[in-house]
């Protein structure tokens, strides 16, 4: 075995693979070609003297040697992300690249007004959004903020709840005009899938044994598809509520209502520019949802 050491970028790569089981995939989170993953992990192979993957039809699978070498780098992987956050976590510069994930509708509709003001009064500050309904891990920088909704966060984050999302039915005027009268558990109706498994699951309970007529992984396309007139679909208060083109049709229960956080790994909230994109967020999140009419935690 090569005494050489691999550098972090073969690391990565290795991980990124062992993750997916697939070089494509692996090129895609990693922002680079089939090609680069490819050369990267016969490199790495070649560097060590073993055999990482096996090569199936299905995609690459480890090898008993692969998984060994899994376990390693991991530690390797979490030793560096300590050393990134704590050094990070030192910087008192208003300058730098903070990167923001989100799921679509929140990076929509609720953030942009607000990162062009915080851009304003924070030139030097860079702001990354990642829009998705994957779930980013802070622990490994794969993010430094992320707006989440749902359930209290992880005992190794910190942040804000910055308010709650209500949620209520809505439909295009066009749809409603055409189905007077007509009971909830008549109407077409548009919901999401398995990649929010709380409303979905919420739906159910709300009208059970009624099937959407379609649905979306995607709350923005949700709301695309009802401003289309293809039926009814419980959104978000704060976003449906301000289109002029979708009618609040009726109320729901309370437990459609899910928390809004603002998050950071604990190592990074003193990073000055991570610590001002918080701060600023926060009080503009907060205030949109005040004036939407919605609930809000106090800060």
């Amino acid at each position: 075995m090569n005494t050489q050491i691999a550098n972090w970028d073969d690391l990565r790569v290795f991980l990124a693979v062992a993750r997916t089981g697939s070089l494509s995939a692996a090129a895609r989170g990693l922002g680079v070609n089939h090609s680069t993953v490819f050369r990267r992990i016969a490199g790495f192979e070649t560097e060590l003297g073993v055999r990482l993957f096996e090569r199936l039809s299905s995609g690459y699978a480890l090898t008993p040697a692969g998984e060994e070498t899994l376990r390693i780098v991991e530690r390797i992987e979490a030793d560096v992300a300590t050393l990134d956050r704590t050094v990070t976590g030192q910087d008192l510069r208003l300058s730098g690249t903070v990167r923001i994930t989100a799921i679509d509708m929140l990076a929509f509709w609720l953030l942009p007004d607000h990162l062009a003001r915080f851009h304003a009064t924070y030139p030097s500050i860079e702001i990354e959004m990642v829009v998705g309904n994957e779930t980013l891990d802070l622990s490994r920088r794969e993010t430094d903020i992320a707006l989440r909704i749902g359930n209290a966060p992880p005992e190794t984050l910190v942040g804000r709840r910055v308010g709650r999302l209500d949620f209520a039915v809505y439909g295009a005027p066009t749809y409603c005009v055409a189905h007077p009268g007509t009971e909830l558990a008549g109407h077409d109706w548009i919901g999401l899938d398995g990649a929010h498994a709380p409303l979905a699951h919420r739906f159910e309970e709300f009208l059970p044994g009624v099937r959407p007529v379609f649905r979306s992984n995607s709350v923005a396309c949700t709301v695309r598809l009802a401003k289309a007139g293809l039926g009814l679909a419980i959104l978000p208060c704060a976003i449906a509520g301000q289109k002029p083109d979708l009618i609040r049709v009726a109320d729901v229960p309370d437990t459609f209502g899910l928390d809004l956080w603002l998050l950071t790994h604990e190592d990074l909230r003193h990073t000055a520019r991570i610590r001002a994109v918080l701060d600023f967020v926060a009080a503009a999140l907060a205030g949109m949802i005040d004036n939407a009419g919605e609930d809000s935690t106090d800060l």
